[in-house]
């Protein structure tokens, strides 16, 4: 198709036919977005010195902030910024949490537009950070702790409902699954319903399968292939697959070999419904995702000029 005003030719509708959304076009902090035709890259800011990626290498506050403004500077559109672990580990107390964290989303407030996201599952914690400027709460356990959905009713911030099995901080080891997939879907369904029942409404709501979140590489490479299952849910979809151990499994690769694999994840969740992809390097992923939106007709090239020029004379 063309314009005859402009001379430019239209984006033929894409092949890719994904899940629709219920609330598409969402306001975020001071971002809006429309998943309808974009992805979002979330950067990844550890602030803990037992990291399952980085292993503590923005532990230091300093290094912590200089990774979170670089992250937006590189074309981040979110930047998640986690104090706890996910995997099993010793109690941290609440306020060692807020410690960590922050000082790291007040220096970000102060410094950038991008979307902060808190990888949180309490909600002291939440209530804090979300006062300090944090627009997002990344919630790994599923909303183990109800009261989480209070706090995020009560502001304009966003919920990350995840499936996790697990209560936070502990193994479950070998898990079972009939089906993965429906399980997941199941359970989340079963957690948003709880977060609505709570007073968190449709367009502040973003659902998470959990990639090895107590899952094997099988269930997680599942998910991964029938990741639209999950998307038609209606809610923009996380894909949380970087640098993970179901991406070395399938390689045999170290986690810091993983950058293809996971871009490969990535594009790959994309094309069944994800709307969000966590991703540890941030320019890399953010080319990936802006040349699936381009492919996908959802993004015009940012310049246009081959076999577009004159011969020379």
């Amino acid at each position: 198709m063309s314009d005859p005003a402009s001379g430019r030719r239209e984006a033929a509708p894409s092949a890719v036919v994904l899940p629709p959304l219920r609330v598409p076009v969402r306001r975020i902090g001071a971002r809006t977005v429309d998943f309808s035709r974009q992805v979002a890259v979330m950067a990844v800011v550890n602030r803990t010195p037992d990291s399952f990626f980085d292993q503590g290498a923005t532990f230091a506050l300093d290094r912590a902030v200089r990774a979170a403004v670089d992250a937006a500077e590189a074309g981040a559109d979110w930047v998640d910024i986690g104090g706890v672990p996910f995997a099993p580990g010793p109690e941290l107390s609440p306020a060692d949490e807020l410690d960590r964290v922050l000082p790291v989303v007040e220096a970000l407030a102060g410094r950038s537009d991008v979307v902060i996201s808190v990888d949180t599952f309490r909600p002291e914690v939440a209530e804090r950070v979300v006062a300090a400027g944090a627009h997002v709460i990344n919630d790994t356990t599923g909303l183990h702790d109800p009261r989480l959905a209070d706090v995020v009713a009560d502001s304009d911030a966003t919920l990350v409902v995840t499936h996790s099995l697990a209560a936070p901080r502990r193994p479950h080891p070998r898990p079972h699954y009939d089906d993965v997939v429906a399980e997941v879907v199941e359970f989340l369904t079963r957690r948003v319903d709880l977060a609505r029942a709570h007073g968190v409404r449709d367009d502040r709501i973003v659902v998470d399968p959990g990639h090895d979140l107590n899952k094997t590489t099988r269930h997680s490479l599942e998910l991964t292939r029938r990741l639209s299952e999950v998307a038609a849910l209606g809610h923009p979809t996380l894909a949380a697959v970087s640098n993970k151990d179901f991406v070395g499994e399938s390689l045999g690769r170290d986690r810091p070999d993983r950058l293809a694999g996971s871009l490969a994840a990535a594009t790959v969740s994309v094309l069944q419904g994800a709307r969000i992809v966590r991703m540890h390097d941030v320019r890399a992923s953010v080319d990936a995702v802006r040349m699936v939106e381009a492919i996908l007709g959802w993004r015009d090239p940012v310049v246009e000029r081959h076999n577009l020029e004159d011969e020379a004379p």
